[in-house]
């Protein structure tokens, strides 16, 4: 069992701080220690008063936990103010932690400042230089460098100051930018620079994302994950945990680390496959079945073999004007779709799922009409050896696109090629979310026949 520590505040409402981080270790299946640093009394509308806990008694669980128990990872969240964060600074220099995940913490959900301004330089200068990996979101990178963040080259700008102040690697969060998708940038001493891109939910229950992902972070080092694949399998199971948030109170709800637990397993993968069937059987979009049929398929996040992505064996087809499948969805259903999937993962595109539809003018003009953003490929262009290679132009043709850089496209098409059909493929963040768009131009075509 592996041990992590959380050095934070106690939220009495539960949907953040220490109550958080323990219920994200457990979930991920790690031992949960903590030390708490400040009570608050909270609820979903707001912080209501702060209890700080005294600086010693702050060090003594420190202590009491690394002396005995040990850790393989901890993180910071809320430490309020300038003589506890001595006290802890102090209480890691005599048992340090290695991978030791930073929170910022500075400001609640609701408002309310979590770390005095005299405390600000104290975090900087005894905090962050002991940091595996900082993670501040957009106000608390400003706020630590000084730098207004409006667009990716300033973001770079302030995440490489954050590395000249001592942590060894940055993660600077980007919920607070505008636009469809959430941009993550992750940028270590080593010169590293990576970026992972979610689709943004659109839901006020955002309560404990940052003592969510940070948690998440830690238990996944801790479980033996190097850097990127702990940032990258937290930041999924954040996308999780605020997709399945919930209505707590009159303000904002937390995360739902639960339903993000539960929902990284073949069960929950299998389960949206076959919603998504019961949602495109009601909707019924036959015209838009191409030749060769049609397929939905899933990847697991990280996916790396045909076993981790679930599709409909036999294809999805049309009997007259009815959709239909011949089987359920199991895993390694397509090795074709499968290929699609696993291109578009290695170039670590938000989008896990797609769904193949007839190519033609009338639907490229829908997804146009609908602002979905689309790209396409050549078969013209497709080397030798991939034409040689049987299966293998979908994984290159996705892969092409998205080496391109910038935001992955909800569509790719191609105009086919001798003996081979042209094709639409529709990506989304899971196969309930691509039938739901196959539904929205299915409709928008419709409009046009009335």
């Amino acid at each position: 069992m592996k041990r992590v520590l959380t050095i934070a505040g106690s939220d009495s409402g539960g949907g953040a701080g220490v109550q958080t981080d323990i219920r994200t270790f457990s979930l991920l299946g790690c031992h949960g220690a903590s030390a708490i640093t400040a009570i608050t009394a909270q609820n979903s509308m707001g912080v209501e008063a702060i209890y700080p806990v005294e600086p010693e008694g702050v060090a003594a669980q420190v202590t009491a936990v690394l002396s005995d128990i040990g850790a393989d990872a901890a993180k910071t969240g809320m430490l309020f103010s300038e003589e506890i964060i001595k006290a802890v600074a102090g209480a890691l220099d005599k048992y340090p932690v290695e991978r030791l995940v930073v929170d910022p913490v500075m400001v609640a959900k609701g408002g309310a400042p979590l770390l005095k301004d005299e405390a600000r330089a104290a975090l900087i200068k005894l905090i962050l230089p002991k940091a595996y990996l900082a993670t501040p979101n957009i106000p608390e990178a400003e706020s630590i460098t000084g730098i207004k963040i409006v667009d990716e080259d300033s973001a770079l700008r302030a995440a490489r100051a954050i590395l000249d102040l001592g942590a060894g690697a940055v993660l600077l969060k980007g919920g607070h930018a505008e636009g469809e998708l959430v941009t993550d940038l992750l940028l270590t001493d080593r010169g590293e620079e990576r970026r992972f891109v979610t689709t943004r939910v659109a839901t006020k229950n955002t309560h404990g994302t940052g003592c969510t992902l940070s948690a998440a972070i830690a238990a996944y080092l801790a479980k033996g994950l190097d850097l990127a694949e702990a940032v990258r399998a937290a930041h999924s199971f954040l996308a999780r945990a605020i997709a399945s948030s919930y209505d707590l109170g009159a303000g904002h709800g937390p995360t739902n680390p639960y339903a993000a637990a539960m929902g990284g397993s073949d069960r929950a993968l299998l389960e949206r496959l076959h919603k998504g069937w019961e949602l495109l059987e009601e909707i019924n979009p036959w015209g838009l079945i191409p030749e060769v049929q049609s397929n939905l398929a899933e990847a697991h996040e990280g996916a790396e073999s045909f076993n981790d992505v679930a599709a409909f064996p036999g294809r999805i087809t049309k009997a007259g004007e009815r959709v239909r499948h011949t089987e359920g969805p199991r895993f390694g259903g397509s090795r074709h779709m499968a290929k699609i999937l696993l291109a578009s993962q290695r170039h670590a595109s938000p989008f896990r799922a797609v769904m193949n539809i007839r190519y033609g003018a009338d639907v490229l003009a829908a997804c146009k009409e609908l602002g979905l953003s689309i790209d396409s490929f050549s078969r013209d262009d497709e080397p030798l050896e991939v034409k040689e290679a049987e299966g293998s132009t979908l994984e290159w043709g996705t892969g092409s696109v998205l080496a391109r850089g910038g935001e992955a496209p909800r569509v790719i098409f191609d105009e086919g090629d001798r003996g081979k059909e042209p094709m639409i493929r529709v990506f989304g963040v899971d196969a309930v979310e691509v039938v739901k768009i196959v539904g929205d131009i299915w409709n928008k075509l419709r409009e046009k026949l009335k």
